[in-house]
């Protein structure tokens, strides 16, 4: 399928779509490029990059991964995972990395970033030369960023804050904006998932690592959509008003290993989509297809 042919699927699916796609391993080699270059907002592919940078401080015995600590309520924003408990909660690192990237907790991921520190998350950025990525902060930072956008306060309820909100006021939003908010390109991300992938990001059991908690991810409505039963996917979603994302390697029974990034945004803010969803899927399929057919 051209190029022009997985653009068009974005289309029909009434979406912008951003995808880079290549083999692992494979410098220099073929790829399928659909505005790869261009800046994408992150939402929660990011985690892939908190991912990293925990699994090399594991590797160098800077942290304990079944150590335990306190999720409390400073992190409780609503969501899955220990974002939505009622109560405090106590678990391990490693858990709480297991809930970061499966199902995608926020107060995990902010937990494991403070514990980190961001200095270590940019580390991962400078030294795998992601010259187009830049973070602002946790999902913490993020929210605050929506909540200030939106006039409240320290103490206002995001949900509500966003339930009132014209699209207008939506569609403000810095964290909808690629330069004003967490950012990367398709192109870069592959660039991150081939160092996982080829043990360079880290060493190599903790890349080992990255990419079996990687394979647990629970969400099958996006880029696992569109691949045949098979095919083993190891990936991270990202949401946020009118983004949809998923970046992961997808690994073949004869054991060719693929990345795909593929970021979309959406002309509408209904928060059910299930077509620019599939969208994902399809044409993550079609790029891989493509390259396999080289």
């Amino acid at each position: 399928m051209s190029t022009a042919a997985i653009a068009e699927i974005f289309t029909d699916a009434d979406a912008a779509g951003y995808l880079h796609a290549r083999e692992i391993g494979v410098d220099g080699g073929p790829e399928v490029s659909v505005e790869a270059d261009e800046p994408v907002v992150l939402a929660s592919v990011f985690k892939i990059l908190v991912l990293t940078a925990y699994v090399r401080a594991v590797a160098a015995g800077e942290l304990d991964p079944t150590e335990r600590t306190t999720v409390t309520a400073r992190y409780r924003i609503g969501g899955v995972g220990t974002a939505g408990f009622a109560d405090d909660v106590v678990a391990s690192w490693r858990d709480l990395a297991l809930n970061m990237m499966t199902m995608s907790d926020n107060a995990a991921t902010d937990v494991i970033y403070h514990r980190l520190g961001a200095d270590a998350v940019n580390r991962v950025i400078s030294d795998l030369g992601l010259q187009q990525t830049q973070l602002v902060g946790c999902c913490e930072d993020l929210f605050a960023s929506v909540v200030s956008d939106l006039g409240g306060t320290a103490d206002s309820d995001l949900d509500e804050l966003l339930e009132s909100a014209t699209p207008a006021q939506i569609l403000a939003l810095d964290a909808v904006h690629p330069v004003q908010t967490s950012h990367s390109t398709p192109r870069d991300v592959t660039t991150l998932l081939n160092a996982l992938w080829t043990d360079t990001a880290a060493p190599a059991d903790a890349c080992r690592q990255a990419r079996d908690i990687m394979a647990l991810q629970i969400w099958p409505h996006r880029l696992t959509s569109g691949f045949p039963a098979g095919v083993r996917i190891a990936a991270k979603t990202g949401t946020l008003p009118t983004w949809r994302n998923e970046a992961g390697v997808v690994t073949y029974p004869d054991g060719r290993q693929h990345a795909v990034a593929v970021f979309t945004r959406a002309t509408s803010l209904t928060d059910r989509q299930p077509l620019v969803d599939a969208s994902i899927g399809r044409a993550g399929f079609a790029a891989v297809e493509h390259l396999r057919a080289i």
